[in-house]
């Protein structure tokens, strides 16, 4: 059997449905977990009943440096006035491994954006201007 090395963490793309053209250099919250149940039944003393219930996914954050480009901006304040937020409904992060080969892809469903912060700006750092987008969804599937 092949020797198979854990893939980085600083291999990823995000593809968010052709509407923003960004290259990200974080993204974090690609997370679910299942809630659980505790039923008392009467007469058993020594354990509870733990039963699955539903699953929750956390927002994922992405964050890149700033551009000249608005769209992460203008994705985010459609809505704002008429309550009609735009969802998009293909977006995949994909992890790659040292030599480029795609690792995994995660394709997020029904996603739309729920916070939007700018850079912080110090005068007294070289670092590059971030802008981060906080994304709501209904889940995702690995692929």
């Amino acid at each position: 059997m092949a020797r198979q090395d854990p893939a980085p963490s600083f291999k990823f793309k995000v593809e968010l449905g052709g509407i923003i053209e960004a290259h990200f250099t974080e993204c974090s919250g690609l997370s679910a977990e299942r809630t659980v149940m505790q039923y008392e039944e009467g007469g058993v003393n020594d354990y509870v009943h733990v039963l699955p219930g539903r699953i929750k996914y956390s927002n994922i954050v992405l964050k890149h440096g700033v551009t000249d480009s608005s769209a992460l901006w203008d994705w985010y304040k459609q809505g704002l006035r008429e309550g009609r937020v735009k969802q998009v409904e293909n977006i995949s992060i994909l992890l790659f491994d040292s030599t480029g080969k795609r690792v995994k892809r995660w394709n997020i469903k029904d996603a739309y954006p729920v916070k939007w912060a700018g850079p912080d700006f110090n005068a007294g750092n070289s670092q590059v201007a971030i802008e981060t987008l906080e994304i709501a969804h209904h889940g995702f599937d690995l692929a």
